[in-house]
């Protein structure tokens, strides 16, 4: 059982409006900071990987192109001329509104690569949107700022991450295919959106889920923002804002293994 999708124009509307958010923690930030969560990436770093994401899933969509388009044939992916903020913010705006406008224009059927098994537009504009989401997170996070997500947006980027890995899981992927083992599962509870529930439940072969209240091997409880962020590994499970229930250590085990490639 899956949530039904979010419109195509929302995904489109939400890549801008992230974005313009992700702008507005970084307009008065250190660009030099870590970021916590990708500690590999300064927040410089960090917006550089999200507007050259922008790019490059603009010219493929675009370009209505049927196999990966490498980094050298996308234009300014690696990041704004001049070390200075306002030319990052501009380029930050610059990339998602192309983006938006080659997805716009394709509409959400048409045939182009990806890397899934949905080979559209359509697939594009969900997977940017929820992108955005997440890396806002990581800047927020940096920058010490607030963050929230509109319910059926972080909603929708559970149940995104559920498929991915999914997916993944189903192709072989090495760290997802351990998922898996019966007699043991998740109840993730939102405590500010009635319903919003999801319980996972490994199998022999595979997990799967529902949206249902159970008892569950281990349960984590929260804020639906900050439930997602937990499940993006983007807030610790052993945080104040969440209440977790249960066998800590299957979750640590979901959270080391959950990923799509």
């Amino acid at each position: 059982m899956t949530l039904p999708l979010l419109p195509y124009d929302r995904y489109c509307d939400e890549i801008l409006v992230q974005t313009d958010a992700l702008r507005a923690v970084l307009k008065d930030a250190d660009l030099t900071a870590r970021v916590p969560t990708c500690p590999e990436w300064s927040l410089g770093d960090l917006a550089v990987h999200v507007g050259g994401a922008h790019r490059w899933c603009a010219e493929i969509v675009g370009t209505r192109a049927t196999e990966d388009v490498p980094d050298e044939r996308v234009p300014g992916i690696a990041g704004p001329e001049g070390e200075e903020p306002g030319a990052l913010d501009a380029w930050l705006a610059e990339g998602a509104e192309g983006l938006v406008a080659a997805l716009r224009e394709a509409g959400p059927d048409a045939e182009v690569w990806s890397w899934a098994t949905d080979q559209r537009p359509a697939f594009w504009a969900r997977r940017m949107a929820h992108e955005t989401v997440v890396h806002r997170a990581d800047a927020a996070l940096a920058a010490q700022a607030a963050y929230e997500v509109a319910p059926e947006l972080a909603a929708d980027t559970v149940e995104e991450w559920l498929e991915l890995v999914a997916a993944a899981q189903r192709d072989g992927d090495p760290e997802a295919a351990e998922l898996r083992g019966a007699g043991r599962s998740l109840h993730l509870h939102a405590t500010d959106v009635p319903g919003a529930e999801w319980l996972i439940t490994f199998g022999d072969d595979a997990f799967t889920w529902t949206h249902a209240h159970a008892k569950a091997t281990v349960a984590v409880r929260g804020t639906l923002t900050d439930l997602m962020l937990v499940f993006h590994r983007r807030l610790s499970p052993t945080s104040t804002r969440v209440e977790l229930l249960g066998d800590a250590e299957l979750l640590d085990f979901w959270l080391e293994r959950a990923s799509f490639g």
